[in-house]
């Protein structure tokens, strides 16, 4: 059994670089000719974040601060295209800098925060992240203030996309029922994912192979 969720887990990893990339390419092809020079810087901080991606492909889990800093080279990108119509704010406690985490866990739960809770209305945005120590847990959560409340009524796919059904499975696989993942009401007025795992400095397996 081992053996075959290493390669579940492997497939997730593979299946969350070509869309983010396709995603983050979209979005500097509409600025290529409105704004060549913020394109061209895009298109370098990209670079940088797909060599950061790589040194950790083969990673199960990595410390939350090195996570932090993919998201920050993600975050780069899209502060480029949003300009001041986006702000980000973090609350993490330092304490929990050295716990491991899924790399790339972060990032497709804020991706999915900006592209229905912000981009598609018009005005100020503001993603909130959260990282804190519960116990012998983890919590991360990030939180938009888009103009949509969660509905428990409606069916949560409909503001899900690949990003967030990835994470969901990659948090199944590593940590079964040692894990939860849920949206509430956020206090910003838009969504808020949750996610809750194991506070561990031991890698579960080193590589996936």
């Amino acid at each position: 059994e081992a053996p075959l969720a290493q390669a579940q887990l492997k497939l997730l990893r593979m299946q969350i670089n070509p869309h983010f990339l396709f995603n983050t390419l979209n979005a500097i092809s509409t600025l290529v000719h409105t704004s060549p020079h913020t394109a061209d810087e895009m298109i370098t901080d990209l670079g940088e974040l797909f060599r950061f991606s790589l040194e950790s492909s083969n990673d199960q889990e990595i410390p939350l601060s090195r996570e932090l800093e993919l998201l920050r080279r993600y975050l780069a990108i899209e502060q480029r295209r949003f300009g001041q119509r986006l702000e980000i704010g973090q609350n993490v406690d330092p304490e929990i800098l050295n716990a491991l985490v899924p790399p790339l866990i972060l990032q497709p739960i804020v991706e999915n925060a900006i592209r229905h809770g912000i981009e598609s209305q018009a005005g100020f945005g503001r993603i909130a992240i959260y990282a804190r120590r519960n116990g012998n847990q983890v919590k991360l959560s990030v939180s938009d203030n888009g103009k949509k409340p969660f509905d428990s009524s409606i069916r949560e796919n409909k503001r899900q996309g690949i990003g967030l059904a990835n994470t969901r499975a990659r948090l199944q696989q590593l940590y079964g029922k040692e894990q939860s993942f849920s949206i509430v009401n956020g206090d910003l007025g838009g969504w808020t994912v949750e996610i809750k795992i194991p506070f561990s400095t031991t890698p579960i397996t080193k590589s996936i192979l």
